[in-house]
Formats: C-alpha cells, structure tokens, sequence
C-alpha cells in the first residue's frame, strides 16, 4: 500500500482530503488501471483475488492511518538519503565554479577527448587485469599518467598506481581512483569489438572507463594549467574485485600511510547516481575434506560432495527469511569445485559463498545462519555413512568489506550532489560496495561517482558501454574535485 500510495501521490502528504476524490477516480476507472505499469503484476492478483471494495478500503486506510504515514520514514540509509536535500551554499559554489573562464574552456576540452579516450579504453582493456593478475595493465596506467602530464607517478608495494598533483598548499590530499582489475581470469577473451558508439568486451566498463574519466581529467587540469590549493592523488588501485578483497584501498588506508582527506571513486553507471555509503560483505571458502574412494568400493563413506550439497541446501532454506526482512540482504553461492572422476568419490569439495547487506546486524545474523548450516549439512553426511570414517570442514573467510554508513550532509556528498545537478540530473543517493567502502568505514570522507556513457551487462563476457554523452561524468568529476581541493585559479 505505501508503494501504491507513492505511485498515486508521490511527495504530496497523504491525507483524506486527497484520497477520497483519487480513491473514488479509481473506482470507475478500475478496469483501466488494472492493465498499466508498474502495477500490472500487483492489480492482475489483485483483481483476481480480492474485491474492488476490499482493495480500495485497504488502500484508504493504508493511506490515512498514522501507521501508515509513520511507515514512510525511511530506515535504511539509502532511504534516508531520498530527503537529502542540497544545500543552497553548495548549489552556489558550483555555479560559480562552473562559470568561470578556464572551467568552461576545460569543459570544451574534454569534449575534445572522445576519440582519443575511446582508443585508450579499448588499449587498456585489451591487458588482461585479474584480480592478483593486474601488474602489466598497471604499468600501462602508469605510463599514461605520466603521458598525460604527472611527473611524480609510482607503483606501490601491493601494485596500486599512485599520481600525484601538487596543490598551492598542500594542506590536504583529495584523491581519486578507479580499480584497475576486473572480475575475469587471465584466459579471458578481452578483445574489444566495436557496433557503432557501443563497445563490447568483458570489463570494458568496469573498470576500464573509470581509468579513463582519470585521464581525461588530468588532461584537462594540464592543458588549462588549473591549480588547486590542495594536493590531489590520482590512483589506479588494485584489487577491488572478487576475491581482492579491496587491498589496494586499504593498503593506502593503513596506519603510517600517507593521509588521504577525502577520496572519490570512478566505478558508477548512471550520471546521477552517487554511492555515499557502502554495502558490507562477508566472503568465505568452505572446503568439506575426507579420503575418497571408488564410487563403487567404497559406496557407504561420507561424500564431501554429498556434504556440500547438504549444507548448501540447508543455507539457501534458512537465508531467504532472513533476506526477507529488513534491509536489503543478500547471500550466493558463486562457484563449486572439486572431485577427480565421475566414478570418484572426492577427496575435496569446495564452494565460494558471498554475503551481503547495508545493515551489519543483518549481515552478521545471515553470517551465523551460514556457519551454522555448515555443521548441520557435515552432521548429517557424517550420520548418514554406512561405513569409514568422519569427513570434516574448513570455513575460511576471503573477504571482508566493512559496512559504511555514509553522511549525506557532508561537504563532499553536497558539492558531488550539487555538481551533479548542475548538469540538470537529479542526484540519485545509494549504497553499494566500491572502493569507498573503506574510507567511509572509517569516518572519512568518500563517495563513488560515474564513469559516464552507458553500461550494460557488467561481469558479464557480453559487457557492453556505449558513448553517450561520455564527456559530461568526466565534467561532473572535474567539478566535484576542484570544490573539495579549493579551485585556485589558473597556474602562474
């Protein structure tokens, strides 16, 4: 009913005064709406199973009742963030910003960048970067850093690129980064093919155009000789996928390491979308061990195989309530190994399982209802042999990504917000899991913002990006740097 009364009103106070002529228009309009999207589904079962009468009472009620009005409060963070708005300073700030002589002569400059940022892209995601497998893309990287005008460019101990720009000052360091590696191994096929303004290849968004919006934005900064008053560090970080775990962000995050004061992230999709707080997660290999045998001979001993089928079962079953309330929460199985023969029974069986959620309450409950589920299924394989002896298990967990409970009054969520909706976008406010799931936990300031164009099929062998209007993340990105490093006018 909250979303029925949302689609109906949208921001305007649900009241009786309202309702009354709006549920009495949907009375003689029945037919009509039980046809349009997005109510389709809901007013199909709806019709079918309830009547008119009971369904628009529900409605009235749902609508004007003082459980219903408090349920439109948002819990979540992301939710809280939909009544965020911006501050008039800010929105102030940015049209200055954006008004001045060498800002727009910038603007028209990374406009000019489109072919030569398309070439890149495609040279770049044709280097295979696995994640533990990204040092020869990074060199690249490096290399173009100082192609396009950084001089102080290193490769640090765990393979991030880092690049800096002195500020007027330097009082501060405001960095920016983008993850060098993508989710696919090394034998991956990343020759990119081209249809149109669409270019197809596995990670040639993510995160291939993150490096690129990097680029294009130095490029900029050093054809208009920009100064900042503060230092900023450029960084092509390592290790944000898969089972990376996001060492090259908490490698720059450790104690004794250079203080970052706030960092922005290039990893979105949408223009407008702005992650401010992070998804936490929660990563482990499980691996049921025994001794094996002949299929056959030895039939009746525990199966690591049967175990692992067990346990997974008996996790799915348990998760899905737990998933089910609440914030958002998520659990998957993403791979399973193991075993030497079809008429073997194996020694091994292996599975890689994902946890996810905003809440770490909720993260923590679906931890244990995995853990738990682990020794129920290696119980029942162990009580269900008919011969040899016990198998066992080893749960071994391969990641970690705090929760981050992003402020979305901040002064850098404010400045991204307002460049943003410079551009006549309405600023999206969400929670993912990105590289400024580290900062964030920590306090600091961060946020991930677009790598522009559109993206389509991530992680996928059929990823695709398409340069629509490519130029203008990149403009976006260029605003929100030079607010939180303090524009100081072109160099001497």
């Amino acid at each position: 009913m909250r979303y029925l009364r949302r689609n109906l009103l949208e921001e305007i106070e649900p009241n009786f005064i309202i309702f009354v002529p709006t549920l009495l228009w949907m009375w003689f309009n029945w037919e009509t709406i039980t046809t349009l999207k997005p109510w389709l589904n809901i007013m199909k079962f709806l019709s079918k199973h309830m009547s008119r009468t009971f369904v628009l009472t529900a409605a009235l009620l749902a609508g004007c009742s003082p459980v219903a009005m408090d349920a439109t409060v948002q819990t979540t963070d992301a939710k809280q963030a939909e009544a965020v708005k911006i501050g008039d300073t800010y929105k102030t700030d940015i049209s200055v910003l954006k008004k001045q002589p060498t800002i727009l002569a910038a603007f028209k400059t990374i406009e000019s960048h489109r072919e030569q940022n398309n070439l890149d892209m495609i040279e770049l995601n044709e280097i295979p970067a696995p994640p533990f497998g990204e040092a020869t893309r990074a060199k690249r990287v490096a290399e173009m850093f100082r192609e396009v005008g950084l001089t102080d460019v290193k490769i640090d101990d765990v393979g991030n690129v880092v690049g800096m720009r002195k500020g007027r000052s330097g009082t501060k360091t405001v960095a920016l980064g983008a993850h060098i590696d993508t989710v696919f191994p090394i034998e991956t096929d990343v020759t990119v093919k081209r249809e149109g303004d669409t270019y197809i290849a596995p990670g040639i968004g993510d995160n291939t155009r993150g490096l690129i919006v990097l680029l294009s934005l130095i490029k900029a900064l050093e054809t208009h000789n920009i100064q900042t008053e503060h230092d900023l560090m450029f960084v092509g970080n390592v290790g944000e996928e898969g089972l990376g775990d996001l060492r090259g962000i908490k490698h720059l995050y450790r104690d004794g390491a250079q203080t970052i004061d706030s960092f922005i992230a290039v990893d979105g999709g949408s223009d407008h979308r702005l992650v401010y707080g992070g998804v936490g997660s929660y990563r482990y290999r499980v691996t049921f061990k025994g001794p094996g045998g002949h299929s056959w001979g030895n039939f009746g001993d525990a199966n690591p195989h049967h175990a692992l089928a067990r346990a997974s079962t008996l996790f799915a079953e348990r998760a899905k309530p737990v998933s089910s309330e609440g914030p958002k929460t998520s659990f998957n199985i993403g791979r399973i190994g193991g075993g030497t023969s079809i008429n073997s029974i194996p020694f091994e069986s292996w599975m890689e399982v994902d946890m996810r959620s905003g809440n770490v309450e909720k993260l923590d409950e679906m931890d244990a209802v995995f853990k738990q589920a682990m020794e129920d299924g290696l119980t029942a394989e162990n009580a269900a042999r008919t011969s040899g002896g016990e198998i066992t298990v080893d749960v071994k967990k391969v990641g970690d990504r705090p929760v981050a409970n992003g402020d979305a009054n901040s002064a850098l969520v404010q400045q991204a917000m307002a460049a943003i909706g410079s551009f006549d976008l309405d600023p999206t406010l969400s929670i993912s899991s990105t590289d400024a799931n580290i900062p964030i936990s920590k306090g600091l300031p961060a946020i991930t913002i677009s790598r522009g164009g559109k993206s389509a099929g991530a992680h996928s062998f059929k990823e695709t990006w398409t340069d629509t209007d490519s130029h203008r993340a990149i403009q976006i990105a260029l605003l929100i740097t030079l607010a939180q490093a303090e524009y100081a006018g072109p160099r001497d």
